[in-house]
């Protein structure tokens, strides 16, 4: 089990991370969301090793993370974390022993991992001649060369196309069937809800929300109605603390509190004509996640402090996976 504790970190006068912690447990795929700047970049850097947190503490399965354990950890980060210039097979075997396997393991497990994900025509090829799916491809093969115990993938479907996203999201899903710890970044919060059982939502440097998604939407103080009418209605008014949230033809979706009567509903929309269909239920995880950060992914700041972008800068990033 992964298990961070209260960790804190400052960027001069910026708190970058102000007392996070998380679990995750071998076999369980965790969803880590945040608007940019939040601090899952800087949280996964640190239980990499790849930043000195001011306080607080990482652990794996109850002993601290030292750079032997952190060998059976497998990385991804969002920037491109390779050295551009070096074929993609000599890539993986280089990673491969960084993390302690022998050259023959090494070169087995390469190949293995460039047929998985579709390479092989581009085994020999520099990865800076690749397309963004295909290096996207490449760095998750770096992560898993060295079966790792667990897996930091920080926006792992960033770039891939629809089959990608199909492919990673069954890699994901087996390495937690193999007993993997698998804690993941993501803006697509549509994927997050069909891999995972459990998020943690981090904002300004804090944990805002964490535990099992069907609970977070549960415990939501709105809840979501749709009438579908049989014909054209007007724009409803509606009691205080009711939102219309569409009114477009024969479609009424309101937002309402949770312990709102739902014969109450029915009645009031009643009223506008008849309905063939109508749901009631707990806001989506795209809407808990907005009522838990107060505020839309567009309005975010950019890169968390210390973050930097560039061929040249990932490089550091990547000779320091396994350090």
């Amino acid at each position: 089990m992964l298990d961070v504790q209260s960790i804190s970190k400052r960027f001069g006068r910026t708190i970058a991370l102000d007392g996070v912690s998380l679990r995750v447990a071998s076999g369980e795929v965790v969803g880590f969301l945040g608007p940019n700047g939040s601090g899952k970049t800087t949280t996964m850097r640190s239980v990499m090793g790849l930043i000195a947190v001011d306080s607080g503490a990482v652990y794996w399965n109850g002993e601290p993370v030292d750079a032997d354990r952190r060998r059976r950890f497998g990385y991804m980060p969002a920037e491109r974390g390779m050295y551009p210039k070096m074929a993609v097979r000599d890539q993986l075997v280089y990673f491969a022993r960084l993390a302690g396997r022998s050259l023959p393991d090494s070169i087995e497990a390469a190949d293995r991992w460039i047929e998985r994900m579709g390479l092989t025509d581009r085994a020999t090829a520099e990865v800076q001649s690749l397309s963004s799916g295909n290096q996207q491809r490449v760095q998750l093969a770096i992560s898993l060369v060295h079966d790792p115990d667990l897996l930091i993938l920080d926006e792992p479907f960033s770039g891939l196309d629809p089959v990608a996203v199909e492919t990673m999201k069954d890699l994901l899903l087996e390495q937690a069937g193999r007993g993997v710890a698998v804690l993941f970044s993501s803006h697509q919060l549509d994927l997050v809800a069909d891999i995972c059982r459990q998020v943690v939502i981090v904002d300004r440097g804090r944990v805002v929300l964490d535990g099992d998604i069907d609970l977070l939407r549960q415990r939501s103080p709105l809840r979501r109605v749709e009438a579908q009418y049989a014909h054209d209605v007007e724009r409803p008014s509606v009691p205080a603390g009711w939102v219309v949230d569409r009114a477009d033809g024969r479609t009424i979706s309101l937002s309402v509190p949770a312990g709102t009567d739902l014969e109450h509903i029915v009645a009031r929309l009643s009223a506008h004509g008849e309905i063939v269909d109508f749901s009631f239920g707990p806001p989506e995880l795209s809407e808990v996640f907005v009522q838990s950060v107060g505020r839309t992914q567009s309005n975010s700041s950019g890169a968390e402090p210390g973050e930097t972008g560039g061929p040249d800068a990932t490089n550091a990033t990547a000779g320091a996976r396994f350090a």
